[in-house]
């Protein structure tokens, strides 16, 4: 299948990729390419904030251990500027403890309306405090009770459980502020690459690949 859905020509199904609404939609993207890609990223980041039903900044996180072991899951980017890729957690879950001990971590955003995806790669930096409070402080009330509730990725003994550390902490709290708790904060990802990928006719897609260098970036080309 090709990304979007429909049926790729090159497994001889069809011309699915050069009819329709995916032609007025790839000229829409021969727009001249710039060569800042944090800039790139946030024009396509916008588009995607329209096109996407749910969460346009979700993205995949990975991680690592020391030893080189794996794991990924889905998180929210929360800000993003040439500094880098922000985003929030508790600092003593899983991906808490990976990037405590290994700071190399990559990122994969894919929108599926648009047919593009964005990979970066990098070494992480815990935001700093005034960051990590400003931004709590935007959340939710249940949000923010809910970080002090959680003791995330370790084992739960049942959803009453949780229910009731939400009830305690609810209770403790009140009506007053609930201020951030130590183990919760954020980090930012600071690339040194970062892929810009765009779905093309036949499977022949463009990556577009920039490579930290110095003060600015090096662009390079990959085969698809």
């Amino acid at each position: 299948m090709a990304p979007g859905g429909g049926t790729c020509p090159c497994h001889g199904q069809g011309a699915w990729h050069l009819s329709g609404p995916r032609t007025r939609r790839r000229a829409a993207l021969d727009s001249p390419p710039t060569d800042d890609p944090i800039a790139q990223f946030e024009s396509w980041m916008a588009e995607a904030a329209k096109t996407e039903i749910n969460d346009p900044n979700a993205v995949c996180l990975a991680t690592a251990t020391p030893e080189g072991r794996p794991s990924a899951r889905m998180v929210l980017l929360k800000g993003v500027d040439p500094g880098g890729f922000v985003f929030y957690t508790n600092l003593e879950s899983r991906k808490g403890g990976e990037l405590a001990a290994n700071r190399f971590a990559a990122l994969c955003f894919h929108w599926k309306t648009l047919q593009r995806s964005v990979r970066v790669e990098g070494a992480v930096q815990p935001v700093s405090a005034e960051e990590a409070d400003a931004y709590y402080a935007s959340r939710a009330r249940g949000s923010r009770i809910g970080a002090w509730a959680s003791k995330q990725s370790r084992p739960l003994e049942s959803r009453f459980a949780l229910e009731k550390a939400v009830a305690e902490q609810t209770l403790r709290f009140g009506l007053g502020e609930i201020p951030r708790p130590a183990h919760w904060s954020g980090f930012r990802l600071v690339p040194d690459r970062i892929e810009l990928w765009r779905d093309m006719p036949f499977r022949l897609h463009e990556r577009r690949v920039f490579h930290r260098d110095g003060a600015g970036w090096r662009l390079e080309m990959l085969y698809p």
